[in-house]
């Protein structure tokens, strides 16, 4: 028995997330047929975390075990991509320790939210149109108080099946690209919960237009309840940008 990992990209706006789900389409199920008939068993490859309905992943780790070792790992990656759906891409195959977890040995994640200020056929299904001016000296005053949390109860998705909402933020910021007239939100964290990032991004859009103060940002995190924070950006914005590992 061998255990790899494994590095692919996907666009999410035709899958209901990573992982699996009954009568859903999802990125997992794929990953999993396209193993298993590459490796002529079933695979259960288990992935750096989930993602949510029409989440896209710029860098996304998995790791499964095959019978046997796989000699020729570029070749793999070949085959499977002419297996795989045309919005799901494999760029890396490595065996690693028996003991390796894409998702238990990940050291950071990094996010990546993208807005436009204008209107792109060409990014409607990665990045969300605003129509109204936004204040990026707040936004990112704002984001920089992410830094001082720990408990992230206030953008946490209710019921998920997590012992806590702590969280080590450790970059949080906003950047414009003028190329594309994009304005990007970068978040980097130990670990991030169920829709967290667009919890957060819904409520660092309402203080960029005003409608939330530095301090009422402030108290939404303080309070730690999710019924204190705002409405959730739109999935089509966010990307699962890098996933970080110490050894393997």
């Amino acid at each position: 028995m061998s255990r790899y990992f494994l590095g692919f990209s996907y666009k999410g706006t035709h899958f209901h997330g990573w992982q699996l789900q009954p009568n859903a389409h999802t990125v997992q199920a794929e990953v999993n047929r396209a193993l298993s008939l590459l490796l002529g068993h079933d695979v259960d490859a288990l992935g750096c975390g989930r993602t949510d309905t029409g989440v896209h992943a710029r860098k996304y780790v998995a790791h499964f075990d095959a019978d046997k070792n796989i000699p020729d790992t570029g070749g793999a990656i070949a085959k499977l991509n002419r297996i795989l759906p045309h919005d799901v891409s494999v760029y890396e195959l490595y065996e690693v320790n028996p003991e390796a977890h894409a998702r238990f040995d990940a050291t950071s994640r990094t996010y990546k939210y993208f807005i436009t200020a204008a209107r792109n056929p060409f990014l409607q299904e990665f990045a969300v149109f605003v129509h109204f001016p936004l204040n990026l000296d707040a936004m990112n005053a704002a984001s920089a108080m992410l830094l001082q949390q720990t408990d992230f109860t206030s953008f946490a998705k209710l019921h998920s099946d997590v012992t806590n909402n702590d969280c080590h933020v450790t970059e949080a910021y906003w950047s414009v690209n003028e190329e594309n007239s994009t304005i990007i939100f970068t978040i980097s964290a130990s670990r991030f919960l169920r829709n967290m990032v667009r919890a957060i991004v819904g409520a660092l859009l309402d203080v960029g237009r005003g409608k939330l103060t530095l301090d009422d940002f402030k108290n939404i995190m303080e309070q730690k309840k999710r019924c204190s924070a705002v409405a959730s950006a739109p999935a089509r914005g966010l990307f699962l940008w890098e996933v970080a590992y110490g050894s393997k």
